[in-house]
């Protein structure tokens, strides 16, 4: 039977092999350069900041993005109807209660961070709380209590440091440039040539990556958030407001576009296909269908 929590074990393990996958793809990339320039310390320097970074990810993401998006801690007094909200799917979830958060955005949106469900926070815009009714409301805290329920907090803010380290490294062998100091063998030059394609190549695989996990997590959550509240039509409904508000976000970037609710930088949408591949966000008419097409 399909619950909450159905794609928590999943997410895990997808967790800790992402992880390991782009510390391989940074040691690596730190073996080219110090064979290309002929010194072992950029390898070692490689693997202290793979390392640091893999930890950093794990421990201190949710407060990296709290802080870019300027989010503020809120009390029971000071939000009563949404901290009621969160409290009582918070106990239909069976989770423990996460910290609330608002950022003052007119535009209505939200999302989900932390490394697990005890230290987790959802964080809705001042919009939100305006522009959504209570059903509406709990249709979108309940998606976001699914992300924290299917560990999709921990892989979501995980993917977004370790996709930024493998797209930094690659800069930072263009701008170091490909004159070499040492005469190139022939299968030195093979290597070289592999090595140059694999740098081109593995930013832009971390982005694909980040982006596919991304979708897929938000189909995730749209049912799950439904199965929390049994009424999938409040989720629907709060989507098709959220979408088709015009409203800018001053605090959007595209680091954590991924990790809200809504695409931050719908206005800029289009529907080529090749924009569709790099999209954060499934389109969201096919998130309302699903959501429609759940039986009652």
């Amino acid at each position: 039977m399909t619950t909450l929590y159905t794609h928590k074990d999943s997410n895990i393990r997808k967790t800790w092999m992402l992880i390991t996958v782009f510390l391989v793809l940074i040691i690596g990339v730190g073996y080219f350069l110090s064979y290309y320039y002929n010194n072992e310390g950029i390898l070692i320097i490689a693997l202290i900041f793979s390392i640091g970074s893999s930890i950093s990810s794990y421990w201190f993401s949710d407060k990296i993005v709290l802080a870019m998006c300027r989010a503020i801690p809120v009390k029971r007094e000071e939000y009563f109807d949404l901290y009621n909200i969160v409290e009582n799917l918070s106990i239909t979830a069976g989770l423990p209660m996460p910290k609330v958060y608002i950022i003052e955005e007119k535009a209505p949106n939200a999302f989900a961070t932390g490394r697990d469900p005890k230290h987790a926070v959802v964080a809705v815009t001042r919009g939100l709380l305006n522009k959504l009714d209570r059903t509406e409301l709990e249709g979108v805290i309940a998606h976001e209590m699914s992300h924290i329920g299917n560990r999709d907090i921990l892989i979501s803010t995980v993917i977004v440091v370790l996709a930024g380290i493998v797209v930094t490294a690659s800069n930072i062998f263009f701008h170091m440039g490909f004159g070499g100091k040492r005469d190139r063998e022939r299968s030195g030059g093979i290597l070289i040539i592999i090595g140059i394609v694999a740098m081109i190549l593995a930013p832009i695989a971390a982005t694909l990556i980040k982006l596919a996990i991304s979708r897929k997590r938000e189909f995730l959550a749209d049912a799950s958030g439904a199965l929390l509240t049994r009424y999938p039509e409040g989720l629907a409904s709060a989507l098709i407001k959220i979408s088709s508000d015009p409203t800018p976000m001053k605090v959007a970037n595209n680091a954590t576009a991924h990790l809200w609710l809504d695409d931050p930088f719908k206005a800029e949408q289009k529907t080529s296909f090749f924009h569709k591949i790099f999209m954060t966000h499934p389109p969201i008419e096919e998130r309302i269908k699903a959501l429609r097409d759940i039986p009652a």
